[in-house]
């Protein structure tokens, strides 16, 4: 008898061993953010997917999943309720549809999922483009016309309590034909009552700009950076994996306003989503990121 207890025992120890890998990428210290942009093809499986950002490590989420008042076909409670229980926290929602018709319901779906941010992570109402010919993402219309735009929409989410925000991409950082740096046009002329930034650290670099150089001319008003790095390619790359300064630009976190940030990779070259996120929060804490 006691040899079969001891076999079964065996048994049941080597079933745990051989169990699917997803307790085993539990970090130890849960902290930080993840755009859900990250894993945007999984969250076709909602649960599971956040079961696995949780896992992984983050306690904060960024959607990108917004349509048609759902966000990842949940209804706005529902995917309060789903993110509650796997304990983790709405912060911001990337909402790339919102139009002057639109934004009163976005801003209440938003409120309802728990979000706090509202951000425009391109521009908005047709003046996003992609140039085809030098394959380049791209704007039309002008800096002082989505100045305008995002100053309304940003008054707007303030009178229901949300902040609004703007994320780069490189093209901003690249004077238009009228000789304007779209984005130091936006830090100048939105009002920062309504009008705040999301700094992405790899377009800003990509664009040949400097993220501290940004903090220091216009102080305070970047609130949340989205965190991911660069190969030697130039292409996407987990946090760590890449030649980003992280270590200087977090040395300098409170002159540029952030309250949050995101990991995020728009496209995984040497990894799958899901295993980028796990290589990405370990490199968040060597960093020093909390």
């Amino acid at each position: 008898m006691k040899l079969i207890v001891a076999i079964v025992a065996v048994l049941a120890m080597s079933l745990v061993s051989f169990k699917p890998a997803d307790k085993e990428v539990k970090a130890d210290k849960p902290f930080g953010g993840l755009a859900l942009y990250t894993v945007r093809d999984a969250m076709k499986d909602a649960r599971a997917t956040l079961e696995k950002v949780a896992q992984a490590g983050y306690v904060n989420v960024e959607s990108a999943g917004y349509n048609n008042g759902k966000f990842y076909n949940l209804s706005p409670t529902d995917f309060k309720s789903l993110l509650d229980e796997m304990k983790l926290t709405p912060i911001s929602a990337h909402q790339g549809t919102v139009t002057f018709d639109n934004i009163d319901q976005q801003i209440a779906d938003l409120k309802a999922a728990g979000f706090k941010y509202f951000v425009v992570p391109v521009p908005p109402m047709g003046l996003f483009m992609y140039d085809a010919v030098n394959k380049k993402l791209a704007m039309k219309g002008g800096a002082k016309n989505l100045a305008e735009i995002l100053d309304k929409l940003g008054e707007k989410c303030a009178a229901a309590g949300l902040h609004l925000l703007y994320h780069n991409h490189d093209f901003e950082f690249v004077k238009d034909g009228d000789g304007v740096v779209p984005i130091d046009y936006l830090l100048e002329h939105c009002n920062p009552k309504y009008v705040n930034f999301q700094m992405d650290l790899y377009w800003v670099t990509k664009a040949g700009a400097d993220p501290v150089d940004y903090f220091k001319r216009y102080p305070g008003r970047f609130k949340i950076w989205h965190v991911k790095d660069m190969d030697d390619q130039g292409r996407f790359a987990p946090v760590g994996n890449g030649k980003i300064d992280f270590k200087r630009i977090l040395d300098n976190k409170k002159l540029s306003g952030m309250q949050y940030y995101f990991v995020e990779q728009d496209a995984c070259f040497n990894e799958t989503p899901l295993e980028a996120i796990v290589i990405s929060h370990k490199g968040l804490e060597k960093i020093g990121f909390k």
